[in-house]
């Protein structure tokens, strides 16, 4: 007997009494209706929305008349609001980051209404997201439907409400249910957790200097809340200058907001409150660094957005820090955050505490859209237990390339691929995972010891244009998407030929922390020469944010700069690099051309655009290779009583600065020299920095202490 599908009145009815159950449960609603676009929003439209008219939002590209609505790019400003009423319209396409951002925002009580195509059909649905992950020459009808093929999968086998078109609909509201009251009883704290994280905020605030806090949580446990109510006490115990810093304003609205409550005082809408004689005030990162504002305290909230030589910097210049941010967030960051950053505190603080804030307080522990969020979007996925690989040998690791489609066989290998690309990448986004099962000039090597991902690389392949696309690139008229390494060749190092050939880019490549330096990285990388070889390419190729680790590991794998950025990106605070080893004739005539380019230009860069780099990055870049401006003039007599004259202290810099410049440029690299001393050399000698700045900078007396120490440094390289 064949049933009728349920009508819009009795859809809508279902809907309501299953919100006014997660009202009572302190849940999140969520529920899936699949059919054709216009069936979905006459759904939506039969909801009773009155007690929503005020919170209501769709994420959609064409949204019905009358409705807040967002475009999914613009879903981030969503951020630190609240929603009763959530209708993410995924006919306008599924990104998964502004899925994973929005999420977040509804309360409890409320509701997600995912609208998509039918489950048969929205595997293969044009999905309007694909097109930024066409890249050229693809289209967006090149790019497969993994992603929403899992998600398919994972509507039907998780047990979340869903409704389908002309299908009968099957009861998904429980009949009855007993609310639920917040467990932790208190004027001021939410949950214990909170408490506690106060209570150590609070420890750190007035307790001994050069030991930091970092805490982290998931999203909605009142990590920012936390940190406003300690600075909040903090004031009332006395007065103090307490700094907030974060990636964006926005991000520290909860904090301000409950030091105000709690202080009796307006809330901030600037970036400054103040009571008695202290003061909250927001700065922001750069400026916080550039300045260096005296404080008593400096709050760091969402730490994992911000770059982690940045963290590094306010740890060392601050005496008391927090540090917070949220370890499963949409952006995909908190995990990989943790591991790095705390080498980092164990190096400069051993001091250092760690506590981890677990009970929601936005909605109650088994939230279902918490709970689906996180398995769509991968966010709580982990690389296999490091104690699981104690015994790993390189001879017992297996090199496969993997067809993608296996991927979604088996959902554990997924989440170690994934979880270990988190783990080891700063930024490892849910558009990421898409890219990984979508994306169509990909290719993904994985290591694997008795079935788990030890290592992965993710492979993009670029170039191959033709004469005409690559010169309209080469002067500007053109850019299409993708393809970083030979367009950037082209347009910024200024090599026209460099589009035409075919580039193997590694775009990511990781290493499980348990098992590296066993020689698994520099296996991997010989599996990746061959299989560009195979396939044809004239080069490999990798792009990062430059850091000594990196830059030792792709020149140990024979890779050579052969551009820098500019400026520091905002994703890494480092300056990028660009770095490629030849498989080809035609590959070994270009990467050495546009190498032999850099390095010629590499002395008049630092002096000017490039004058901030590290150091130790600057000696590791020089090593070994000459330069027009060294090679084309060896010392000559004079150059030879220039640097006797000025190391015995008969001379001064300036009228010997061009030897030493001769002698420094070669010889940066020597191990004889101390890590202040090679500092010192590079900031006065390369950089050319004047003499207040080095003596600021490198916290010398005055300008005779630095010139003192300049002789001893230039004589330890004769």
């Amino acid at each position: 007997m064949t049933q009728t599908p349920n009508s819009l009145a009795e859809i809508a009815a279902q809907i309501e009494r299953l919100v006014a159950q997660a009202e009572l449960l302190r849940h999140r609603a969520v529920v899936v209706v699949a059919g054709e676009r216009e069936w979905g929003r006459a759904v939506v439209a039969a909801v009773d929305v009155a007690p929503y008219q005020k919170r209501q939002l769709w994420i959609s590209s064409e949204p019905p008349a009358g409705v807040d609505a967002l475009p999914a790019a613009k879903a981030r400003k969503q951020l630190g609001r609240e929603l009763d009423l959530l209708v993410f319209d995924a006919y306008s396409g599924f990104d998964p980051d502004a899925f994973g951002a929005v999420s977040g925002s509804v309360r409890a009580g409320g509701v997600l209404l995912l609208l998509i195509p039918s489950l048969a059909q929205w595997s293969a649905f044009e999905d309007p997201d694909k097109e930024r992950i066409a890249v050229y020459p693809h289209r967006a009808t090149d790019v497969s439907g993994r992603l929403l093929q899992r998600l398919t999968t994972l509507v039907r086998e998780s047990g979340l409400p869903l409704i389908e078109q002309d299908r009968p609909m099957h009861p998904f509201a429980v009949e009855s249910v007993v609310a639920v009251t917040p467990p932790y009883h208190d004027e001021i704290y939410a949950t214990a957790d909170q408490q506690q994280a106060v209570e150590a905020v609070l420890h750190t605030g007035s307790g001994h200097r050069h030991r930091p806090l970092v805490i982290t949580s998931d999203r909605g446990r009142g990590k920012s809340a936390s940190l406003g109510i300690a600075a909040a006490e903090l004031l009332r115990e006395k007065s103090r200058s307490i700094i907030v810093t974060a990636p964006r304003r926005a991000a520290v609205d909860a904090l301000f907001e409950h030091a105000a409550k709690l202080l009796g005082v307006d809330s901030a809408q600037g970036s400054r409150l103040e009571y008695r004689q202290g003061v909250i005030e927001f700065v922001a990162p750069d400026r916080l660094l550039h300045e260096q504002p005296k404080a008593d305290l400096l709050l760091v909230d969402e730490a994992a957005a911000i770059p982690a030589p940045l963290l590094t910097q306010m740890v060392r210049h601050y005496s008391r820090t927090v540090f917070a941010s949220t370890i499963h967030g949409y952006e995909g960051t908190g995990r990989g955050f943790a591991v790095r950053f705390q080498k980092v505190l164990d190096a400069e603080m051993p001091g250092w505490r760690q506590l981890r804030m677990q009970t929601p307080i936005r909605w109650s522990t088994g939230d279902p859209l918490e709970r689906f969020v996180f398995r769509a979007l991968l966010l709580d996925a982990s690389p296999v237990d490091g104690d699981q690989l104690a015994t790993l040998s390189l001879d017992e690791c297996h090199f496969e390339t993997v067809e993608r489609a296996a991927l979604l066989t088996g959902e554990p290998l997924l989440a170690e691929l994934f979880g270990l690309l988190v783990l080891a990448h700063y930024r490892t986004t849910p558009t990421d995972l898409r890219n990984l099962l979508d994306g169509p000039n990909l290719s993904v090597e994985l290591v694997r010891y008795r079935g788990h991902v030890v290592a992965t690389a993710l492979v993009a392949a670029e170039g191959g244009f033709d004469a005409e696309l690559s010169q309209a690139v080469y002067e500007g008229r053109r850019r299409v998407r993708g393809h970083l390494i030979p367009q950037s060749l082209a347009l910024h190092a200024g090599f026209v030929e460099a589009p035409q050939l075919r580039c193997a880019r590694v775009m990511r490549i990781a290493v499980h922390p348990a098992v590296q330096g066993r020689g698994i990285g520099t296996a991997l990388i010989e599996r990746l020469y061959a299989a560009a070889e195979q396939t044809g390419c004239d080069y490999l190729g990798a792009s990062f944010g430059m850091s000594g680790e990196l830059l030792d590991f792709w020149q140990r794998a024979a890779l050579r700069p052969l551009r820098i950025g500019l400026k520091r990106e905002a994703s890494s605070g480092a300056h990028a690099v660009m770095m490629a080893s030849p498989i080809t004739a035609a590959g070994r005539a270009l990467i050495e051309a546009v190498h032999q380019r850099l390095i010629d230009q590499l002395p008049l860069l630092l002096t000017e655009p490039l004058n901030d780099l590290e150091p130790e990055l600057v000696s590791r870049l020089l090593a070994g290779h000459a330069s027009s401006e060294t090679a084309s003039e060896t010392l000559d007599e004079q150059d030879q009583r220039d640097l006797a004259s000025f190391v015995s202290g008969s001379r001064g810099y300036e009228l010997c600065m061009a030897a030493i410049r001769k002698r420094v440029l070669v010889a940066i690299d020597t191990p004889a020299l101390s890590e202040n001393e090679r500092a010192l050399l590079v900031a006065k000698v390369i950089e050319q920095g004047g003499w207040p700045r080095v003596v600021e900078s490198m916290g010398f007396v005055g300008r005779a202490a630095a010139e003192d120490a300049l002789r001893c440094a230039v004589k330890r390289l004769l």
